[in-house]
């Protein structure tokens, strides 16, 4: 966060905290201008560092050279072979967050975009639905190459080479979190051959090259995500928890537990994922019965966003 123009914003945090008080500052790589930055905020502090690295195998890098006309392209076509249920598309601008996920959808696929010019109604949205399993692919700018844990995120895909070096280890960090394994692909024109060899350099690995035409459609159509997301319109607000939501669908609609995914209840909406299969039905009888004793509103949340 010190690094991404948030660092007014933390300034201005710490100017609302206690003098005496105990900071805590956690990063995954640590260079000389974080280190600078964070003087500002911590006084003697004691450095630990945890040695462990993953395993080779946890996350496993794959580089293919494309044309600027074909990177989009290529996108498809890796999430074709590879077929991952969730994937993370980065991308250095939000213009071609945009043009990116135009692509994407145009061929199919359940996207979403996540970048700095979305509130954070949108961004929680986004999120939710991303996590929830309710959508394929989140194609992004660096904002989601830190601090975002989405268990179960299968593939990465860097389809511009970052320009900072150090960014690529948090971006493929994404995936083969925990004991999961996952796929990191890198994308690069001629013209940034000199970004892969700073990146190589960095993080002290040779770059495995692979060729497009390795890619074919592996089974038949795009691939559907398993989940779809209803939000219903009330919350905390109305004293709404996750088990009164399961119980109106279990309990109540007749639906089975494992039909029912992540629930997360905000301060005045509540978003379920439902199994694919059940989702009309699910929504039919929600919006037919209650939720602790009162009439609720649901809705697909894709049709509102």
């Amino acid at each position: 966060m010190l690094d991404m123009g948030f660092f007014d914003d933390i300034v201005r945090v710490a100017k609302s905290c206690p003098k005496e008080r105990q900071t805590l500052l956690f990063s995954a790589t640590y260079p000389t201008g974080i280190a600078d930055l964070s003087s500002r905020f911590l006084r003697q502090p004691q450095e630990v560092k945890l040695l462990e690295k993953h395993e080779d195998t946890k996350i496993r890098q794959r580089f293919y050279e494309v044309t600027r006309e074909g990177r989009f392209e290529a996108v498809g076509l890796l999430l074709n072979h590879f077929r991952p249920l969730s994937t993370i598309a980065f991308c250095n601008t939000r213009q071609q967050c945009r043009d990116l996920l135009d692509y994407l959808k145009k061929q199919g696929f359940h996207a979403l975009t996540l970048h700095g010019e979305l509130d954070q109604r949108e961004r929680d949205q986004v999120l939710v639905q991303f996590a929830n399993r309710s959508c394929s692919v989140l194609v992004a700018t660096d904002v989601a190459a830190r601090g975002l844990d989405i268990a179960q995120l299968e593939a990465v895909i860097n389809v511009d080479i970052t320009f900072e070096p150090e960014v690529h280890i948090h971006r493929i960090g994404r995936t083969g979190r925990v004991d999961q394994q996952g796929w990191a692909f890198s994308l690069a024109v001629p013209g940034e051959m000199s970004r892969v060899k700073a990146v190589e350099d960095l993080h002290r690995f040779e770059a495995e090259w692979h060729a497009l035409d390795e890619l074919t459609p592996q089974g038949s159509g795009v691939m559907l995500p398993p989940m779809v997301t209803l939000q219903l319109l009330g919350g905390r607000k109305e004293k709404i928890r996750p088990g009164d939501v399961l119980g109106a669908l279990t309990n109540d609609a007749g639906f089975t537990r494992e039909q029912i995914g992540k629930i997360n209840v905000t301060e005045n909406s509540t978003y379920v994922a439902v199994d694919r299969k059940i989702a009309q039905e699910a929504l039919r009888k929600l919006n037919a019965g209650k939720v602790k004793g009162k009439k609720v509103k649901a809705y697909f949340l894709h049709e509102r966003m």
